[in-house]
């Protein structure tokens, strides 16, 4: 990941060793994954089951009662 990570940043791992912290790794886990979905979804390989929206309301309510 570390590699990776650098390839998208354009750095050294040794760099993001000392600079980088866990929202970077956030941010490149979102970023790839959306890299994925709009490629699966331009070869209509989407996964049906990711926007359930059963499970979405039951996430929001959960959230909504914290």
């Amino acid at each position: 990941m570390l590699d990776a990570l650098a390839k998208r940043y354009s750095t050294l791992p040794s760099k993001l060793l000392c600079d980088a912290d866990s929202f970077d790794l956030m941010v490149f886990d979102v970023a790839v994954t959306y890299e994925k979905m709009l490629h699966d979804k331009q070869n209509k390989k989407v996964d049906p089951a990711m926007y359930d929206q059963q499970e979405l309301e039951n996430i929001m309510t959960r959230v909504k009662n914290r």
